[in-house]
């Protein structure tokens, strides 16, 4: 039988005449949160929606630094997070990535770059050598980096997609002088993915972007989901409002993306960082409720009142 002593609860089993052994029983270990994750409208998967950006941040020469990145990488796959976005612009961060991944991790990757060159055969180097650095036969996502030379790359990736090399396709900018350039593509082309600029400072894409996403069936990323740091400093001082628990948000970080991945038409935000207690920040926005249309009119009425 069980017999409950407080919270915890104890296994008695006969065991002889007259006598008796306790067996205490093993703690019942805390089921982790469910992940919130939005569907890619293209093939109903669904992406969690925090992944981790990794421009500047893991483009690093030292070997500490590079493996600490790799411990990044491991604690947002941990935390329920996949995807992972990065670019040959970036630096050293590709190599990085890909090292990171040669370590034990626990979970799969969701792969996202870019190709960021102009000609057919040299993007097709730059995402042979791309696919070569993460260590993978193919990438989840390859975008066309800031739109550079769109239409022989999006040639080539419809190609790769039919092949099995790539999952999606997509393209990005984050640019806002682009928007009008990058809604002619959207509308023009049968891509999966695009990626822009959205945050509480920058909310620009809630004009014509973001609904065109939504008619035309793209999934959305967000970059620059903090504005480059700014957003910070403009909470800094500032106590956090008594309405963030009831968005199930412990800190500004995590308001912030709440409020990006709470649009409908945003699949995935991917703040950077090199900070381990950052991302624990960051990806504490997997879980908990969304603000729904009222609430996200007041966060954003909150922060333009400063």
């Amino acid at each position: 039988m069980i017999v409950a002593a407080g919270a915890a609860a104890t296994t008695i089993a006969a065991g002889g005449a007259g006598s008796q052994s306790l067996v205490p029983a093993e703690p019942a270990v805390p089921a982790k949160p469910a992940v919130l994750a939005r569907p890619i409208p293209s093939t109903g998967e669904r992406v969690p929606v925090i992944g981790l950006g990794t421009w500047q941040t893991f483009d690093v020469v030292p070997a500490r630094e590079r493996a600490a990145r790799g411990t990044l990488l491991a604690a947002l796959l941990d935390a329920g997070g996949t995807l992972v976005d990065s670019s040959p612009m970036y630096g050293e961060a590709e190599a990085v990535i890909g090292e990171g991944l040669r370590q034990p991790v626990p979970g799969k990757v969701f792969a996202a770059t870019k190709v960021w060159t102009i000609g057919r055969q040299w993007g097709v180097d730059q995402m042979n050598r791309s696919m070569k650095l993460w260590g993978l036969s193919r990438i989840d996502l390859m975008q066309v980096h800031n739109l550079l030379d769109w239409r022989t790359h999006l040639q080539t990736l419809t190609a790769w997609k039919a092949e099995g090399r790539v999952r999606y396709v997509g393209v990005t900018t984050s640019h806002g002088r682009r928007h009008d350039e990058l809604e002619r593509i959207m509308r023009r082309e049968p891509l999966d993915f695009v990626q822009f600029t959205y945050s509480l400072a920058d909310r620009e894409a809630d004009k014509r972007l973001l609904p065109l996403a939504a008619e035309r069936g793209i999934a959305v990323i967000a970059n620059r989901p903090f504005d480059g740091g700014e957003l910070f400093a403009a909470a800094k001082g500032r106590a956090l409002p008594g309405w963030a628990a009831e968005i199930g948000c412990a800190n500004w970080a995590q308001v912030f993306l709440k409020f990006i991945v709470s649009h409908p038409a945003v699949t995935c935000a991917i703040p950077a960082t090199s900070q381990r207690a950052h991302l624990r920040e960051n990806v504490g926005a997997l879980a908990g409720p969304l603000p729904d249309a009222a609430m996200r009119a007041r966060i954003a009425r909150d922060f333009d009142r400063g």
